[in-house]
Formats: C-alpha cells, structure tokens, sequence
C-alpha cells in the first residue's frame, strides 16, 4: 500500500523557482506530495526543475516564465490559478535580486526601482494576487523569504536591504489581518547558503564552507504544514537546524 505523502493534492506556488533556495523549496514540497507551480526567468531553467520534479516524483509541475519586475503578470497569473485550481495552498515567495554593490548615493535610480520591484512591490502584488486563492485553501500557507540584512543593513547593501525590510513590514501587516481567517503567513530567514546571491555579495568566500539550499527543504515542508501563528519573528533556519542537531532530538 503506498503511503499518502504529507502534501498530497496540495497545491504550491514557488517564486524563484529555477535555482537556489527557490529550487530547493519546490523539489521538497514536489517530494512531500504538492503540485508545484514554478515561476522564474528563464525557461530552460523551468524546464529542468520539471525533469527532476518528475524523475523523482512521476509527476509534472507548471511552469510560469515570468519576470517579478513586470508584476502585472501576477494578477494575470493568479487570474489563471483560479481558473486551473480554484484554489492555493502554498505560497513560496523566494524569488529576488541582490541588485549592486555599491554606496547609497551611488545607486542607479533604475537599479532602485528594480530591486524595490522584485523584493518588496512584488511581494504586495502577490498577497493582493493570491489571498483569495490561500482562503479557499484548508490551511492556506504563505512563507516569504528574507535577509537578516532586512534588520541590520550595512555598508553598500542599501536597496536589498530597504527592499527587504519593506517585505517584512508588509507580510507583518498582512498576517495581521489573516487572524481570523485559515491563512497563516511566516518569514524565513535562510541565513547564509550555497547560492548565486551569495556568491555574488561574497565573491571572496569558499562555499563549501556554507549549508546547500536543499538542507532548508524539510523547514519548508514544515512551515507549509503546520500553524506558525502571528509573524512575530523571522523564522531563522540556523536555529531550526541546530535545534533538530540537539543531542536527544529526533529529526
């Protein structure tokens, strides 16, 4: 008898999808069961997240190309959820931009506008896309992901780190108002990992040293199931793993 996974017939929505922590996200939540809805750039990335999707689940995922920058696509892309699903039970917003490193009164206003886009307006074009769809949903699940940059910038991180704590402000806000309803959002602080984002901030740094993005997976997996309650703090992936690495816990 094959046994019912813990997401089964969910369905789940991955921002930056294609690589990284996004990537990872979705391959674990396919793993636990839940259709996965993917959205990136790049379409041949897409393309090969779906052959691993279903190389380890026989199952395929639905692939959105799509620029957070243009967020005019995400009204489109919840109008087409709603048409498809009727419903979403996951909402994983891991997509974003580093941006330049480079002084604030240095910075592009074009540079500006995009970093703010895809990190911030973005992560409000996708609560006002998407609510109706996670209400509909059971035990509808919104998790975005952060920077501890958001709460203490530093020289040259001026736009990520506005942006970011613009994010936070507005998923605190937004939870806020989910009280009394089904819904239930958390932010995620990954901390440093093995991803591009990483790479480009910290050229000089050896990546071996750093936790792979699919170490964070079973975090995701968990915050989708569960009810994290009001977002009264980050929800720091470090302490989730050295709480689970404590002698006499069970992973």
């Amino acid at each position: 008898m094959t046994a019912v996974l813990p997401l089964n017939d969910k369905i789940a929505l991955v921002t930056g999808a294609s690589r990284g922590i996004g990537r990872a996200s979705a391959l674990a939540l396919a793993d636990a069961g839940a259709h996965i809805v993917a959205t990136a750039r790049t379409q041949g990335a897409l393309e090969s997240l779906d052959d691993e999707i279903f190389a380890r689940t026989g199952r395929r995922a639905t692939l959105v190309p799509l620029d957070l920058a243009e967020p005019a696509g995400l009204d489109t892309l919840g109008y087409a959820l709603h048409q498809r699903f009727g419903r979403l039970d996951i909402l994983l917003h891991a997509g974003g931009v580093l941006g330049a490193m480079t002084p604030v009164s240095h910075v592009e206003p074009g540079l500006w506008d995009r970093v703010m886009l895809v990190n911030a307006t973005a992560s409000w074009r996708l609560i006002r896309s998407m609510e109706a769809l996670l209400k509909t949903s059971e035990a509808g699940r919104a998790i975005f992901v952060t920077s501890s940059r958001a709460s203490s910038p530093r020289a040259f991180w001026g736009p990520y780190s506005a942006s970011k704590a613009a994010m936070e402000a507005i998923v605190r806000a937004w939870a806020d108002e989910l009280e009394n309803t089904a819904v239930r959002a958390a932010i995620l602080d990954p901390g440093a990992m093995r991803t591009r984002m990483r790479a480009e901030a910290y050229p000089g740094e050896d990546p071996s040293t750093l936790p792979d993005p699919a170490e964070i997976g079973p975090m995701v997996v968990e915050l989708a199931l569960s009810d994290p309650g009001q977002p009264a703090g980050v929800r720091s992936f470090r302490a989730w793993k050295a709480d689970r690495e404590a002698p006499g816990t069970s992973a």
